[in-house]
């Protein structure tokens, strides 16, 4: 198997997470539902720079600006997996 090589446009996940570009309007949409970006499964913070938090997409392996994660969702929302499938599933 031959390894392929990353493209620079794309963020990979070796890149610091404050490198990530910003998603804009062409990857999120407002919403007005509870599926934003903060009860989305993908949706992480980060403490950065001087404990400031840093709103992630891993999906998109991109930054998202502080008030967008309550008011905007991108195609790919997936619900938690906590609540998809209960706490501590693989327990049972």
């Amino acid at each position: 198997m031959v390894p392929v090589p990353l493209s620079r446009l794309q963020p990979s996940r070796t890149d610091e997470i404050e490198d990530w570009p910003y998603l804009d309007e062409a990857v999120l949409l407002r919403t007005r539902s509870r599926r934003v970006c903060m009860t989305c499964h993908w949706f992480r913070h980060h403490g950065g720079v001087n404990c400031i938090p840093v709103l992630t997409c891993q999906l998109h392996q991109g930054l998202i600006a502080h008030g967008e994660h309550l008011t905007s969702r991108c195609q790919g929302w997936t619900d938690d997996q906590v609540r998809q499938k209960g706490w501590a599933p693989e327990v049972a």
